[in-house]
């Protein structure tokens, strides 16, 4: 088969049919990109005028002196992007009450074996599927793989849709603090302040009486900041993530400085890092482990894939991956710091064991931390301030990443105006988290959250490794990836495609529906837990929908988006 012949032969044949040129594909590069190329072909391409009108577009697109400096500035957009969804209220919240539960410090050789044998290895996976297809996951999956598959790339958009309603949510909460913060309003009781008087808790979680008008203007807040930070596009995403990134990260420091400087700060940290190497013995303390890894790094949640879309040739993929689980790791431990530091503090004060003091996940946030601010000996309303600032700025952070994955995904389907695209997605989603505003909403919030996080995200990774290494081909994909990575990545990481991950994540799926069944989650009734398995199928069946009415599209071309 001659060169022309070869090149032809890799454009749509119908409306339905292959995929558009991969400028990564040997076959479409070099000769094929000089100028004259699509008058050589054409001659004899009369009966092809659909071929033809391609090549000219692709070649004259490629020859366009923008094109290779959007996707350069793109591939720093991409490493700050994730980043910035990567380091989000999870290492503040989450990261340090885990190690905590699950050996202390030792429990940081389970995650740092977990970030290498599942993190890093999804990363380079997904980073490599959107890099290769230049797609949103729908679109990607369809083109490596078939009409099909697309469903795993649905389900990811639509778990990132449904995070961002509730994620949101718990942004307006720490706008609210924060201008709390100026008066220490919680006073005395944090706890009754936040669940009683911010909240107004209700007596149950189908007793809902209306909305909480602050929290409304908290979230409308959030919704606007969300908007403006992604309305045109990966421009504005690529100055809105040094936010997003350098802020908390100023913060953190901000409070690890001050928190080692506290009386009773060792004994804090002392509960956080020493090791307990008995723990190791456990499998829960692994399971854990690994499912730290898993749920930090945006994986599963259509991000990854959605912008490494617009990565250059010069991208290093695995390099990329290595920086941007090596970040993600490094803020959670840091992050640590901050807060065991300051809970020993707050110990201290009320002259109580560290474990009495010890939360995880939103009472930390609402409830320890503003205790511990309250008793701070200088300048406290300040640290409010700058405690809850930097929750919003991770949240945000997180937040806009998650609604422009599901924007870059759509893009490949719908023709709308960038601003408008995104503008309807936002509204779309403020509607749907309008019952997190309620006064049951953080009981809402709760068995959505966990759901989500404990059988939605785990089904997606399960899916996307299973269809990588068995279908696709684990040493495939893995030979492109090495094609354009200065860091070669080898046969182990096949291994971890083909058995580490699907063994992972499909045992961590079956112990959770088993221990779902005989212990339904949390104290709440029947009903809601059906709710929550609800989610679960529902979900899935709406991306075979999904998959089913878009079968026939072939996308829109990522010179095109990037453009926008």
């Amino acid at each position: 088969m001659d060169r022309a012949s070869q090149i032809v032969k890799s454009f749509p044949q119908s409306r339905a049919g292959g995929n558009p040129p991969d400028p990564h594909d040997e076959d479409s590069r070099g000769t094929a990109m000089k100028p004259d190329l699509s008058k050589v072909l054409s001659r004899g391409l009369g009966s092809r005028p659909h071929a033809v009108a391609q090549l000219r577009k692709f070649s004259s697109r490629m020859l366009e002196p923008g094109v290779h400096a959007r996707f350069y500035r793109a591939r720093k957009m991409f490493i700050l992007t994730v980043v910035s969804s990567a380091i989000g209220l999870g290492n503040l919240w989450r990261f340090p009450y885990v190690a905590y539960e699950n050996g202390g410090g030792a429990f940081l050789i389970p995650y740092l074996l977990a970030l290498f044998t599942v993190g890093i290895p999804l990363l380079i996976l997904e980073t490599g599927v959107g890099y290769k297809t230049r797609s949103g996951p729908p679109l990607a999956f369809k083109r490596l793989l078939g009409r099909g598959y697309s469903v795993i790339g649905w389900a990811a958009v639509l778990v990132a849709f449904l995070i961002v309603t509730y994620y949101s949510v718990i942004v307006a909460w720490s706008f609210d603090y924060l201008g709390f913060s100026f008066s220490l309003a919680w006073g005395s009781d944090p706890s009754a302040f936040f669940y009683d008087d911010f909240l107004q808790l209700s007596d149950g979680f189908f007793s809902i009486s209306g909305l909480n008008l602050m929290v409304l203007a908290g979230a409308i807040l959030a919704w606007i900041w969300i908007y403006l930070s992604i309305f045109k596009g990966v421009r504005s995403v690529e100055k809105m993530v040094w936010v997003t990134v350098v802020v908390p990260w100023l913060l953190i420091i901000i409070f690890v400085l001050r928190g080692i400087t506290l009386p009773g700060a060792m004994d804090g940290l002392a509960y956080y890092l020493t090791p307990n190497f008995s723990a190791l013995l456990d499998p829960g303390v692994w399971i854990a482990a690994y499912g730290q890894v898993f749920y930090s790094m945006s994986i599963g949640m259509a991000i990854i894939i959605a912008y490494s879309r617009f990565l250059g040739e010069k991208s290093d993929v695995v390099k990329n991956a290595v920086f941007i689980a090596i970040a993600d790791c490094f803020t959670s431990i840091f992050a640590g710091i901050a807060v065991f530091s300051t809970l020993g503090y707050l110990a201290f004060t009320h002259g109580v064991s560290v474990t009495e003091v010890v939360r995880g996940g939103i009472e930390l946030a609402f409830v320890t931390y503003p205790a511990v601010i309250s008793a701070l000996p200088v300048l406290p309303q300040l640290f409010g301030v700058l405690f809850f600032a930097m929750l919003i700025t991770l949240g945000v952070g997180s937040a806009f990443s998650l609604v422009q994955a599901v924007s870059a995904s759509l893009t490949d389907y719908v023709r709308a105006e960038r601003w408008v695209l995104t503008g309807a997605i936002c509204i779309a989603a403020f509607a749907v988290s309008l019952i997190y505003m309620t006064d049951a909403g953080i009981l809402w919030l709760d068995i959505i959250d966990h759901y989500v996080n404990n059988f939605l995200i785990l089904l997606v990774g399960f899916a996307e490794a299973a269809v990588i290494g068995y279908v696709y081909g684990a040493p495939k994909l893995r030979e492109f990836v090495n094609r354009f990575s200065d860091w070669k990545v080898g046969r182990w990481w096949d291994v971890c495609i083909w058995v580490v991950i699907p063994l992972f994540l499909g045992l961590a799926l079956i112990i959770n529906v088993i221990d779902g069944i005989a212990d339904p989650y949390g104290d709440y009734p029947l009903a809601a837990n059906l709710l929550g398995w609800a989610e679960v199928v529902v979900l899935p069946l709406v991306a075979v929908v999904l998959a089913f009415v878009y079968r026939n599209h072939e996308g829109v071309d990522v010179d095109e988006q990037a453009s926008e």
